[in-house]
């Protein structure tokens, strides 16, 4: 096995203890239809948080045009809601790596 292999199986392995935690906890607590994937749900409430991080940041830096917040707080807030959009970014490409890889391994 080569190390590409390697890390599609152990991300192969995380994803599914995530979701077997995932389906266990929304068991738990009585929430969802069964509708709705585990899947979906972990983007939904990423693309929420990416919202509310930006929102956050645009707030912050309305506030600091108008001397009601400090530097600190703006440079803080943009800093913040970089770092998630890049964990998205690199979460996608991730994502479509390891389908191009599933592509590509022979039948």
């Amino acid at each position: 096995m080569n190390i590409k292999q390697m890390d599609a199986v152990n991300a192969y392995a995380q994803a599914s203890k995530q979701l077997q935690q995932g389906l266990s906890g929304a068991k738990e607590s009585g929430e969802g239809s069964g509708a709705e994937s585990a899947f979906s749900s972990l983007v939904t409430e990423t693309l929420g948080d990416v919202k509310s991080t930006t929102a956050n940041m645009e707030a912050t830096s309305a506030k600091a045009l108008v001397d009601q917040a400090d530097l600190v707080d703006v440079v803080t807030a943009v800093s913040n809601a970089e770092m998630v959009v890049e964990t998205v970014v690199t979460v996608r490409d991730k994502v479509i790596g390891a389908y191009n890889d599933i592509l590509k391994m022979p039948i």
